[in-house]
């Protein structure tokens, strides 16, 4: 069985699970984008994603793509990253960027199913060493290009096609743990690599410096964020965690996840909030002063707004769609 995705993440802000083991540092995840976005986070990790159903929303850095079914996307080692269900009624720009879609109206009600298979992998499942001609000469060049934190497969390119298969034939062979199944998710897993490396655009300046100090204030501030969510939050003491003044901690949000800090901060709580719901036993109002919310009500009126329904409405569909599963 797939496992489940934990975004997680821990004093710097890099996600907290481990992705597969010591041995065989690879994690595959059926996610149900409808239920549980993504929230924002980093991993050494590469990842490879095909959307199954529906349609998402990917937002890499300060970029924001469509990958609609059939579709899937690669992000590069140590970028920032999330992922939620595409608004049905909004249409993406050419290119496949999205500009207006938000996470919090994606959670909202009446939206359509959306699941991806994601293959989370460490480089070394495919280099070895770094001794090795692949980590020189194919992973290394990959994971230090700054200016490719993420390509999109699309079903009208070939070769993108080939790399689908290949991630789809990864996902597939790691759920068989048939004999020697680890040498399939390898070889599939190299497959896309060389994919990736062979096709590689031509040499492209790095991301300019003040990118790349803007992403690594945005993971202080997402860490700080996640460390202290259940307790009152200002913009100005999440700015402090980084260093900066509270104007430009504004403009990071809003160049990076397209809104201020405090709903940010807001969405979180729902989002840690639903999934005590669907885990535990806990009281309503008690998982609401658990994910800072201390007032009942603007829990129960924030739930809704964000997830289309109330707190013990999706208790009970969260139970009901866990019995049949089970079933």
């Amino acid at each position: 069985m797939p496992e489940i995705c934990d975004s997680s993440t821990d004093e710097r802000g890099k996600e907290r699970v481990r992705h597969g083991t010591a041995l065989f540092p690879v994690a595959c995840y059926d996610i149900d984008l409808r239920q549980y976005p993504v929230s924002w986070h980093w991993h050494a990790e590469l990842e490879a994603a095909v959307v199954t159903q529906g349609a998402a929303v990917f937002a890499v850095g300060q970029e924001r793509f469509t990958v609609r079914q059939g579709e899937g996307i690669f992000i590069n080692s140590g970028v920032l990253h999330a992922a939620w269900n595409a608004d049905p009624g909004g249409d993406a720009p050419e290119g496949g960027v999205q500009g207006s879609t938000s996470p919090e109206r994606a959670q909202g009600g009446g939206m359509q199913e959306c699941r991806l298979r994601s293959v989370v992998f460490h480089a070394r499942l495919v280099a070895g060493g770094f001794d090795s001609v692949f980590w020189q000469e194919y992973l290394q060049p990959l994971t230090a290009d700054s200016a490719r934190q993420s390509v999109l497969f699309s079903a009208a390119e070939p070769w993108h096609m080939q790399a689908l298969c290949a991630v789809e034939a990864a996902w597939k062979s790691s759920q068989s743990h048939q004999p020697g199944y680890e040498f399939e998710v390898r070889e599939s897993l190299s497959r896309l690599i060389f994919l990736l490396c062979r096709h590689r655009a031509p040499a492209q300046a790095n991301s300019p410096e003040r990118v790349l100090r803007e992403e690594e204030r945005m993971k202080q501030m997402l860490r700080f964020i996640g460390e202290n969510y259940a307790s009152e939050l200002t913009a100005a003491q999440i700015a402090q965690s980084a260093r900066i003044s509270e104007s430009e901690c504004l403009r990071c949000f809003r160049r990076t996840i397209g809104t201020p800090p405090s709903q940010y901060v807001k969405q979180l709580r729902v989002q840690k909030a639903a999934q005590l719901l669907a885990a535990t036993a806990y009281g309503i109002a008690e998982i609401g002063a658990l994910c800072g919310f201390q007032d009942a009500s603007y829990f129960t009126k924030s739930f809704r707004e964000m997830k289309g329904c109330t707190p013990s409405e999706f208790r009970r569909l969260s139970t009901a769609d866990g019995e049949t599963a089970a079933g």
